[in-house]
């Protein structure tokens, strides 16, 4: 979509949306390219090893057979179809087939619990769900209350009340006439990750898809190259494994690498990547940190990558350092949210990055800093990360949430929830989520800054930063870590990490209390959940 135009002020002044009335993302990623038998789609690689290759034409076979199943079922235009199922070529099919039937896919995570499974399909009013025998005995479980489900496929061997879905979908034909789908037509539900309230389930138009590519392309260095091929371990009922990877891939013809980690392995990825030639990786910063723990990784591996991204927490100069030294690339940071993703990008191939911001925006979008009322503050100046409307990869609205959707914007500002500011260049910089920031004396203090500071420590594997009740500072930054192997929490340790933030941060900014904790409350996305942590200050 973008293109090799010159400089990133080129790009941004020339671009221009080009949206069709009618628009299928099954089409798009799967029909297009059917046509060469060769072309490669997928490659899988199971969890004991085994390797599985999928051209475009057989993935239009195959989800032509699901999306013949899905109406044989009754699913009709606009219907739910729930997809619970890991990195798997199932998944992959499954989704392009629903997008072609007009149905609305709802991706769910494996690792979601019976109670969040249970909210998920009732509130999003699921007919269908495809699952593996794993989640098929978690749903079970839960079964009867959910009335509206009619109809549970297993891709594995079939257990009870569930139906074999190979064994069904094998029995319908592989020609099938896509629905008529316009960009604006719902496609997608996507639940939030919850690190603020009750989770709600982002509803996306067909167009969202061509709403990411500018954030994608950039973030990759201007993709597509000649022998791209893409992963990420986000799991792909994430937005971000799902519409950052391998959506966007496809839309450009490109290879995508899938494969499931039962618990993330940071040897295990280098190895994976350096055996199937990636060449363009999505990795969260929380996955980052923990392959930057690995030992000589360089001369251990034969990693060739073009282009990494990151997104989901600020990166910090640490780990940019530890990119470059690693894999000779800039690591692009990126963000986004749920409802608005994709928006804000680095691109080391465009511009220089920028210590502590994330970058521009992406061509297309007008991503400014505004204050509670709409109005655009000045640089250097705390305010909320917005987005103008209308922008084709905002979301349609929440599901069944018209009041939640209203107060996301402010006049034809969608606001992220997310604070930062901006600087001379068009640089953003994230600070905080709005009730991350801690008000300390006076001081509005961003957690971000001071987790990159811990993060410097050579005892120090992963950090959060909250604040807590004080009587006179109204609140007092309290850090939550988790130390490397080898290194023990103690008087002396804490001391020595406090001053390390005085030093190197702020003399206001430091933790005036420390706890050295065994791991940290995550999202299934892996963001830091610090509600529950401010439960523990």
């Amino acid at each position: 979509m973008l293109g090799l135009q010159g400089s990133y002020e080129i790009l941004y002044r020339r671009f221009r949306w080009e949206i069709p009335e009618h628009y299928n993302i099954g089409v798009d990623v799967c029909d297009k390219w059917a046509g060469d038998p060769d072309r490669l789609a997928l490659v899988y690689q199971s969890k004991s090893g085994q390797v599985s290759r999928y051209t475009f034409a057989q993935m239009q076979r195959l989800s032509n057979r699901v999306a013949n199943l899905l109406v044989q079922q009754g699913v009709r235009r606009g219907d739910r179809v729930a997809i619970l199922l890991p990195q798997a070529p199932e998944t992959a099919f499954a989704h392009v087939a629903v997008y072609k039937a007009g149905a609305i896919a709802v991706p769910l995570f494996t690792l979601f619990g019976i109670d969040a499974l249970q909210y998920r399909l009732s509130d999003s009013g699921a007919r269908i769900l495809i699952t593996d025998a794993a989640s098929a005995a978690k749903i079970a479980t839960i079964r009867d209350d959910l009335p509206e489900l009619s109809k549970v496929y297993c891709v594995d061997a079939p257990i009870d009340r569930c139906e074999a879905f190979h064994d069904a979908f094998a029995r319908c034909s592989d020609q099938f006439e896509p629905v008529e789908t316009r960009a604006d037509d719902p496609a997608l539900i996507i639940y939030t990750s919850g690190t603020t309230g009750k989770s709600k389930g982002a509803l996306h138009a067909h167009r969202s898809l061509l709403g990411h590519l500018p954030g994608v392309e950039i973030s990759h260095d201007l993709l597509p190259h000649p022998g791209d091929l893409m992963w990420t371990p986000a799991d792909w009922a994430w937005i971000g494994g799902l519409m950052d990877v391998l959506m966007p891939a496809w839309h450009h013809g490109l290879p995508v690498l899938a494969h499931r980690f039962e618990k993330f392995d940071p040897e295990s990825a280098f190895a994976m990547m350096a055996q199937h030639g990636v060449r363009n990786a999505f990795i969260p910063p929380t996955a980052l940190k923990m392959m930057r723990t690995v030992v000589n990784p360089g001369q251990r591996w034969n990693v060739q990558l073009r282009s990494l991204g990151s997104g989901g927490e600020s990166l910090g100069p640490e780990l940019l350092d530890w990119g470059r030294e690693t894999f000779g690339v800039t690591i692009n940071e990126f963000y986004g949210q749920t409802e608005c993703n994709m928006v804000l990008s680095s691109c080391g191939s465009l511009f220089p990055a920028m210590a502590g911001a994330i970058g521009k925006a992406a061509p297309g979008h007008e991503v400014r800093i505004v204050d509670d009322n709409g109005n655009i503050v000045p640089d250097g100046e705390i305010g909320n990360i917005a987005v103008r409307r209308p922008d084709p990869v905002m979301f349609l609205g929440y599901w069944n949430n018209d009041e939640a959707t209203r107060e996301k914007y402010v006049g034809d500002w969608l606001l992220t929830g997310d604070t930062g500011m901006s600087h001379p260049g068009g640089y953003i910089q994230f600070v905080g989520r709005n009730d991350d920031v801690i008000t300390s004396a006076g001081y509005r203090i961003g957690p971000g800054p001071i987790e990159d500071c811990l993060l410097a420590h050579p005892a120090v594997q992963v950090a959060a930063v909250v604040g807590v009740p004080d009587p006179q500072r109204t609140e007092i930054v309290k850090a939550f870590i988790v130390l490397k192997p080898g290194f023990a929490g103690s008087v002396e340790l804490k001391r020595e990490l406090q001053e390390h933030v005085k030093v190197r941060l702020a003399a206001h900014e430091y933790p005036r209390e420390v706890a050295f904790v065994e791991s940290l409350p995550m999202t299934t996305t892996g963001k830091i959940i610090r509600r529950e942590l401010r439960g523990l200050g």
